[in-house]
């Protein structure tokens, strides 16, 4: 039999990991175009040729002990080379002709490389929506669904938000179109996953009479079959298709189970009846998986290969047992039915009893498998959304271009800085301390690169803080070196006791700053998780490159006479000055300092947080013609008429004919404007679009408006072409209906217009009437050779037979009201101001916790929870300072001292917790400086001395 649909196979063990491995070795090898045993080969090489160069080393220099810690370097050097150099000797699949470029081995954020703006709405034509909104949860378990979907590890710069009470915003860094189109599919995808049966005439005879009686009396329209409780104990559901074709999948013969042949949407199709149990504790469902990953059928070929929960076992062993093959009646078999989104997926035979694990195959495609796997592991959406977004618009960085540039700049001229200071300031020591930094560098970046980790700013501000940190480190070694050579050591002795006496310091700074970063990444926003992430990384490179590469270093040009004095600039001379005894003075100057900087920060209030902790709008728009106005032109109008509560940036994005198009993105809060429309019955859009139009009128300045000019709406006649089954039956649905032509001023895709046409009919008929609006509306470019996503300025737009003449009047009319004169915006959306409340006890819930894990570890570490005590104190001392410098900067940027400065109006937002953390990872090190050096002075002596503080803080 001929089955369009393959079977899937359900085994007890899946296919063994080294068959998958050598499977996706064999697949990278044929990708690159690199034989395999070079593959093969090249890991051979990096594995064992470093260790095999450092006995040679050691052997040639006569330091033959250290051949395996020079081995340990070198391999260390190649595996950070590696990414690079693969990155380098590969082509790039996409261009292959392409020259490729370092900088291009990282997947850039949205804030430094632009990227797209998805906004996702809940498809309320779906019978179950209305009531699972009611519950506050939903959309907060819709948001991180679709973040454990499209971002599983946590590392990746791509931001899930909820917007209004039924949007969800996903903003996906770089323009790929590949890459969002595949995030895409795993937003809309419901992963509804259930197992179910067949009916079949051996076993079912009774459902199939009820069904059939249903059917009688009801209608194919009805897809649910009920018992006499009205509990559903049968559905009826079609299978999916053969991946994105018009070919539909078979479940079974016709003969042995029960099918139907109806018509829907204008088409027919075969459904199939389904077993349910009546109780739903008893069902099988997505929500018992423990996890699903890609595994290989007896023929090679690619699966999902699924596990159990405890209960989802037991369930699947009961079902499956109740069901085995019998030995009468022909050999009969029961066919599982497996539900994914409601569509029959596969109907495997049942042959065993299984329990906890089994594998799905069938004619997947390297990217079904992963969405497939991706869905299914974060689990079910709670309500549908609609297919295609309701707003996408590719951006450019976030933070703007001469943000980037001037950051990326700023950072690398501050290296450059630190390696240039530190080498005229220690001489040999500080190359040494340099080299070992580069290392250090090269090491995270390979790290990032291999982890497929995405670079942000502020994941920037962890790689400064991470080499900043490796620096401290070195000058408490070379510090250390410095003491023991004053005291007469040798040089050896002086190497050995400056790496060992600074290595309890090292630790205990760097282990405070990790736990921060873990318990940053476990409860922090996404932003905090990228800074995390890479903190984390820096830090453990930077241990290793400082205690033992840069100790390798220094003995090995020791022993070889290479190194015989070490000579260091000394600014600050060995000194005695009373900290303690100017403890009053200290204490007033911060107290005096802190409370002026906080009364300045209260009485901003709230407009010291962005939108991201208050809740606000977000609206880009452009100007009409080739208007070119500064930022402060377009700024001036927007301040009258949204008062001081906005922030400005200026986007370049390409548009036609190779030109550049200006956009201007406007974030503000949105009080009044709430108030507003609970007043006037509007909604918070509209009082945006009505004061943006107002804030520019009487001024020189001119928003992008649309026209809109609609043809004589024609009936469609039937279509003479010979078509395929299913393309007929999607042209007849349009047969009798109405098209009409639309010629836009300013160019929209055919999508986007159609997404709006939808608008109008759910405005008209409701969502019920017109629930697969999708369906009934067609559009395409008049111009025949465009691209179907490209933007068109006279489009073809078709309406299903469904809507009636009537409806389809009313839809130009509204769609005149829609667009026409109407300002164009590119973005408009509203942030509810209940997200931003969660963003705000995330951020600070993060920040407690890792306070308290320093806390409790310096307590056991110092023995005592004074030291836990004084460092939190410090930390909240340096976080309060900057709050309320930052706050006075703000305050001062609107006055010419403050613009002279190059102050903004800076606002609290994620980026700007980036740079807290940073502050808050640099007090922390220097402050176990001090306390390791109190330990080391106190000695055993039970209590600590005034004068032991000062002693410590004078070394």
């Amino acid at each position: 039999m001929n089955h369009w649909f393959s079977n899937l196979t359900l085994a007890e063990e899946a296919a063994t990991g080294a068959a998958q491995q050598a499977t996706e070795a064999v697949t990278a090898a044929a990708a690159t175009g690199i034989p395999l045993w070079i593959v093969l080969l090249s890991l051979v090489a990096m594995l064992v040729l470093p260790f095999v160069i450092g006995q040679w080393l050691a052997n040639a220099l006569k330091v033959r002990d250290m051949g395996n810690r020079i081995g340990v370097v070198l391999f260390s050097l190649v595996i950070g080379i590696a990414p690079f150099a693969s990155h380098l000797l590969t082509k790039d699949p996409k261009n292959p002709e392409a020259p490729r470029k370092l900088v291009d081995v990282f997947h850039y954020g949205i804030d430094l490389a632009g990227g797209t703006n998805l906004v996702f709405q809940v498809d309320r034509s779906s019978p179950e929506a209305a009531d699972k909104l009611k519950n506050p949860q939903t959309m907060a378990e819709m948001v991180a669904a679709i973040n454990k979907r499209i971002n599983p590890s946590g590392t990746e710069e791509v931001t899930v938000r909820l917007v209004g009470t039924d949007r969800i915003e996903v903003i996906v860094p770089g323009a790929d179109s590949e890459r969002t189109q595949k995030i895409k599919n795993q937003i809309t995808n419901l992963g509804d996953l259930e197992f179910c049966m067949l009916a079949n005439f051996n076993e079912f005879s009774s459902l199939i009479s009820d069904a059939e009686e249903q059917e009688a009396r009801k209608g194919t329209g009805v897809r649910e079959v009920l018992n006499s409780k009205g509990e559903i104990i049968g559905k009826w559901r079609e299978p999916g298709k053969v991946h994105d074709s018009s070919e539909y999948k078979k479940v079974g013969d016709s003969g042995q189970v029960k099918s139907r042949i109806v018509e829907r949407n204008g088409r027919k199709a075969t459904e199939y009846l389904v077993v349910c149990n009546p109780n739903q504790d008893k069902r099988i469902t997505g929500k018992y998986l423990a996890g699903t990953s890609q595994g290989t059928d007896e023929t090679g070929g690619a699966t999902v290969d699924f596990q159990f929960k405890n209960r989802g076992s037991l369930l699947f062993g009961e079902l499956t047992g109740a069901h085995l093959p019998q030995e009468g009646a022909g050999g009969h078999r029961t066919q599982l039915a497996i539900l994914l989104n409601d569509e029959i997926h596969s109907a495997p035979t049942i042959n065993a009893k299984i329990t906890d694990r089994g594998q799905i195959s069938g004619q997947f495609t390297k990217q079904e498998i992963d969405e497939l796997i991706a869905v299914l592991n974060a689990g079910a959406l709670s309500v549908p959304l609609t297919k295609e977004p309701v707003n996408e618009f590719t951006i450019s960085p976030l933070l703007g271009a001469d943000i980037r540039t001037t950051g990326l700049t700023a950072t690398l001229v501050a290296m450059l800085a630190v390696f240039l200071i530190t080498a005229l300031y220690y001489l040999k020591a500080g190359i040494i301390a340099d080299l070992c930094l580069f290392f250090n560098l090269v090491m995270l970046l390979s790290a990032m690169a291999l982890i497929d980790a995405t670079l942000t700013l502020p994941g920037i501000a962890g790689v400064v803080l991470s080499v900043a940190m490796a620096v401290d480190s070195n000058v408490l070694i070379f510090e250390r070196m410095r003491e023991e050579l004053e005291k007469g050591s040798s040089m050896r002795m002086s190497i050995k006791n400056g790496f060992d006496k600074a290595l309890g310091t090292i630790i205990d700074s760097n282990l405070t700053t990790l736990i921060s970063a873990v318990a940053l990444y476990y409860v922090g926003t996404d932003q905090v998780k990228g800074f995390a992430v890479t903190l984390f990384i820096g830090i453990v490179i930077s241990m290793f490159t400082t205690v033992y590469v840069a100790r390798v270093v220094f003995e090995l040009l020791e022993r070889t006479g290479r190194l015989k004095t070490l000579k260091m600039f000394s600014i600050i001379k060995q000194t005695n000055f009373d900290f303690v005894g100017k403890t009053k003075l200290f204490v007033f100057g911060s107290q005096a300092v802190i409370a002026l900087g906080l009364l300045v920060v209260a009485f901003r209030g709230r407009d010291n947080l962005d939108i991201d902790f208050r809740g606000g709008a977000m609206i880009t728009f452009q100007l009409e013609g080739d208007q070119t106005p500064d930022i402060d032109a377009v700024r001036a109008p927007l301040v009258k008429a949204f008062n001081e509560s906005i922030s400005l940036e200026q986007l370049s994005l390409p548009g036609p004919g190779g030109k550049t198009a200006q956009l201007f993105r406007m974030r503000t809060v949105i009080d009044k404007e709430e108030a507003a429309a609970k007043t006037s019955g509007k909604n918070v859009e509209s009082q945006l679009r009505e004061e943006m139009r107002a804030a520019f009128e009487g001024t020189r300045i001119k928003l992008l408006h649309q026209s809109l000019k609609l043809g004589a709406a024609t009936a469609i006649a039937p279509t003479t072409e010979k078509l395929e089954d299913a393309a007929l039956a999607y042209e007849k649905s349009f047969e009798g209906g109405q098209q009409f032509s639309a010629a836009v001023g300013q160019s929209l895709t055919p999508g986007a217009f159609a997404e709006t046409i939808r608008e109008c009919l759910h405005d008209i008929g409701g969502t019920q009437k017109y629930q697969e609006a999708d369906k009934l509306v067609e559009t395409r470019s008049s111009d025949a050779t465009s691209a179907p996503a490209a933007k068109a300025s006279s489009i073809l737009v078709r309406l299903s037979n469904q809507v009636s003449a009537e409806d389809s009047a009313k839809v130009l009319a509204a769609l005149k009201t829609k667009l026409d004169g109407q300002p164009i915006f590119e973005e408009l959306t509203t942030f509810s101001s209940s997200v931003a409340g969660d963003t705000q006890w995330a951020a600070v819930l993060a920040l407690v916790i890792a306070m308290v894990a320093i806390t409790v570890y310096l307590w056991f570490r110092f023995s005592g929870m004074t030291f836990g005590i004084a460092a939190t104190v410090a930390v909240f001392h340096d976080v309060l300072f900057t709050l309320g410098a930052v706050a006075v900067g703000a305050y001062l940027s609107h006055n010419a001292l403050g613009r002279s400065l190059f102050l903004i109006d800076f606002k609290i937002n994620l980026t700007m917790v980036a740079s807290f953390l940073t502050i808050i990872g640099y007090s922390l090190n220097d402050t176990i400086v001090v306390f390791d050096r109190i330990r080391e002075v106190r000695g055993k002596n039970p209590k600590i001395t005034w004068e032991m503080v000062n002693t410590s803080l004078n070394q």
